[in-house]
């Protein structure tokens, strides 16, 4: 029997393929084209050209404001004389300046100015640096005990007599004040070696209360002049600073936060958590103790020229986390500029504006500081991007 044969069904290369499936594909988009290296790169040449803008502004803004505080007082002095003066003495240029406004500039506002700047600085590195370690945007200097040591130690060097002997001695005691407090905290809250933030937190806020007790138990024992005294430096002032207080606070400034820069990578692996930071490589109990000396050193520093005068360390972070990102290592410098400036336009406030009364810095800046402190407690969630 002859079997038929059966043809063998086409294959798909056999078959011809449908108009409509032979139709080319549209061609790609120029965006979807380029590779996505390529746009990674230009997005970060355009972050990188956007953060030099703000370096930049704020660089020019430190410079601007602190000669408008230098040129602005009793005695008015022009501002491009100001300046002239100040790049003359600065640059040893031989230009004719006026003799009463070159001294008043140079030997009488400029030191005060230059105070408030770096005192403003360090507050503000401080700020941001302690704002990374607990990852809360509420965090302050103040929160290791700092600022109370270095209030208790001002007010038994004044209860004792000490600043009579020579000036520099109430300084000396609230910067050993401020190390001292900082050092029982962190004891406090170390245990096995290892430091508990939460516990440094309750110890912070603890000795600071302790502190004040204290001190309010010293102020039964002084007299009313010398209790004047006291309470004005709490307030926080920066009246009769000199060139001698300038060379005093830069070293423990510029010490202080340069070395708070370079553990800003540490900063930076810290705020994905210890475990992540751990896995990472960082040390993070020493990172811990060393960022927490470092800001004690610091802020010890400046309150010892400048009285107690808070907000700045929490104000001036948080607003130029906004505008460089949580990255510490532009936050830090950033809050550097950006506190400085702040700190100098207070002191200008206080000074001017009921003259010839002149207010504390310390007040100016806590009218600027407690609204914009509720105004974090209020809406941080959403306003504080980390990461």
């Amino acid at each position: 029997m002859n079997e038929s044969p059966v043809a063998a069904p086409a294959t798909r290369r056999d078959s011809p393929a449908p108009k409509a499936a032979a139709s080319r594909p549209a061609p790609p988009t120029a965006t979807a084209a380029r590779p996505a290296t390529v746009r990674a790169t230009e997005g970060a040449s355009r972050a990188r050209t956007s953060h030099q803008l703000v370096f930049g502004a704020l660089g020019i803004t430190v410079f601007v404001v602190a000669a408008l505080a230098a040129s602005i007082g009793t005695v008015g002095v022009p501002y491009l004389d100001t300046v002239r003066i100040i790049a003359a003495r600065t640059l040893g240029l031989s230009i004719e300046l006026p003799s009463p406004a070159a001294e008043i500039v140079w030997n009488i506002r400029l030191p005060r100015v230059l105070v408030a700047g770096l005192v403003g600085a360090a507050l503000s590195t401080s700020g941001a640096a302690m704002q990374g370690l607990f990852k809360n945007p509420l965090a302050s200097p103040g929160l290791a005990g700092v600022s109370s040591g270095a209030s208790l130690g001002a007010v038994v060097a004044m209860f004792l007599g000490w600043h009579f002997m020579h000036i520099w001695l109430v300084p000396a005691a609230a910067f050993a004040g401020a190390l001292f407090a900082a050092a029982i905290v962190y004891v406090l809250a170390t245990k096995g070696g290892r430091t508990d933030m939460a516990t440094l937190l309750l110890a912070g806020i603890a000795v600071s209360a302790f502190f004040s007790a204290v001190i309010a138990i010293l102020y039964h024992f002084v007299e009313d002049g010398l209790l004047r005294q006291i309470v004005y430096w709490l307030m926080g002032h920066l009246t009769g600073r000199r060139w001698d207080h300038v060379a005093a606070v830069v070293p423990f400034v510029a010490i202080g936060s340069a070395a708070l820069w370079y553990f800003a990578g540490d900063l930076n692996a810290l705020m994905s958590g210890e475990d992540e930071a751990r896995s990472m490589g960082v040390p993070v109990e020493r990172t811990k103790a060393l960022v927490l000396a470092l800001v004690s050193l610091t802020t010890g520093a400046a309150i010892s020229v400048s009285g107690m005068i808070g907000f700045v360390g929490l104000i001036t972070p948080h607003i130029v986390r906004l505008l460089v990102g949580p990255d510490h290592r532009r936050l830090l410098p950033a809050s550097a500029l950006a506190g400085a400036s702040f700190l100098i336009l207070s002191d200008l406030i206080a000074r001017t504006i009921f003259s010839p009364v002149e207010l504390r810095t310390g007040i100016v800046t806590a009218i600027f500081g407690v609204p914009f402190f509720l105004y974090l407690l209020a809406s941080r969630r959403n306003l504080v991007r980390w990461s």
